[in-house]
């Protein structure tokens, strides 16, 4: 199973829990930027350079013979340990969060964490190291500008992005003929009963406000009720097929349904599978979601500078390329593309891809997506409070489970 598979078939099961952190009383607090860094300046100047590491990771996530780890190991001299411990976040972070809070190591120096509950829980209950920023030459120089300014960690205080997707429309040219440009589609009387949407609360969240206009970053609890409405009334209105985790890219590619809510790796690899472009993805004119997976550093982790170090290091764009040739989403480094466009033109990839694939990726929006579309799209609603979080979880998943 990809990344995507196993992350959304986890926050679907974990849809309905409370945050597990933050839903202990009197844990935890608000940290402001300015302390934040203050942490950083009396942690940092007391860790010693090591020359090991260990990286917990999801499956299928990073280029198959590890070369990219091999050449930092060849590079800096540091060995590294590399485990695909990372089912989902929800399970992963319940396995960790009692031995933070115990004062334990995990084990690990360097976690994958994707923007939402569980990383707002890692924030808030100060379970993460604080990030060095001259320490990070390489992702200063080379990260997307975007991604230095989420509304989940601005500022890049305590992580830096592995890869990313966006979340946005999907349909199959065989049954829609037109082209999609806009949210109207999925409210559409022509497509009843072949639409698909997404089961987690925080996708519906998003393009329930964006029907109606409101930009997520700055929605209120009220607004969210409306959402919930104008999706309710979707589903009342009969034109809802389903309320589908990964399992909707099959029901597109079958003609179950014809046109659903859909993540953007998910249609570039279906495509190259079947080698044709029966599918087509667009962001939404009124805006779509992006969703980041992040490198942080777990609270007691025993090889902190090398941790820093192999995020610097996945910020060279030959590094990159590596990763993004192999796993196909979207990377935070703004040079890898011209890597790719150079590898297809000298006819080797990182690990044997063809020509024709490397083609396809550097010219695919999915993978390098406009600076425009990027503007669009928005982060998870993530609220740090665990009773609004749970009030929130309570709206969005009521439409689900009717």
């Amino acid at each position: 199973m990809s990344r995507r598979d196993l992350f959304r078939l986890g926050g679907a099961a974990a849809g309905g829990l409370a945050l597990s952190g933050c839903a202990i009383p009197g844990l935890a607090k608000t940290v402001t930027p300015a302390q934040t860094r203050a942490e950083a300046a009396r942690f940092w100047p007391k860790q010693k350079p090591t020359r090991q590491l260990s990286f917990a990771n999801w499956a299928s996530y990073i280029d198959p013979n590890h070369q990219s780890l091999k050449e930092f190991t060849k590079a800096t001299g540091i060995a590294v340990s590399y485990s695909e411990v990372i089912e989902d976040d929800n399970s992963f972070y319940a396995k960790i969060d009692p031995i933070i809070r115990s004062g334990q190591a995990t084990g690990y120096d360097i976690m994958v964490i994707t923007d939402g509950f569980e990383f707002v829980d890692l924030v808030e209950l100060q379970e993460v190291v604080p990030l060095d920023h001259a320490m990070l030459p390489t992702f200063s120089k080379n990260a997307i500008p975007s991604f230095k300014r989420s509304t989940f960690d601005p500022g890049n205080l305590y992580s830096v992005p592995w890869q990313s997707g966006m979340t946005g429309i999907a349909w199959n040219t065989k049954y829609v003929k037109e082209p999609i440009t806009g949210l109207d589609a999925l409210w559409d009387p022509k497509y009843k009963g072949k639409i698909g949407m997404m089961q987690d609360p925080q996708e519906l969240a998003n393009f329930g406000l964006f029907r109606l206009g409101i930009d997520p970053d700055h929605a209120t609890e009220a607004d969210w009720r409306k959402a919930a409405n104008v999706l309710s009334a979707q589903r009342n209105a009969g034109f809802v097929r389903q309320y589908y985790d990964q399992s909707y890219l099959n029901a597109l590619s079958q003609g179950d349904v014809w046109i659903t809510m859909a993540w953007s790796g998910d249609i570039f690899q279906q495509n190259q599978s079947t080698g044709n472009n029966d599918l087509q993805f667009v962001v939404p004119a009124e805006g779509g979601t992006i969703w980041t997976d992040n490198m942080m550093i777990p609270k007691g982790a025993q090889n902190p500078v090398s941790a820093m170090k192999l995020m610097d290091w996945y910020y060279r764009p030959d590094i990159a390329a590596i990763v993004t040739e192999n796993v196909q989403y979207i990377p935070a480094c703004a040079p890898v593309r011209a890597v790719i466009e150079q590898d297809a033109k000298r006819k080797k990839g990182a690990n044997g891809q063809t020509q024709a694939t490397l083609k396809s990726l550097s010219s695919s929006p999915l993978i390098f997506p406009p600076q425009a579309e990027l503007r669009r799209t928005r982060n998870y609603i993530t609220p740090k409070d665990p009773k609004t979080a749970q009030t929130f979880k309570n709206i969005f998943n009521a439409i689900t489970e009717v």
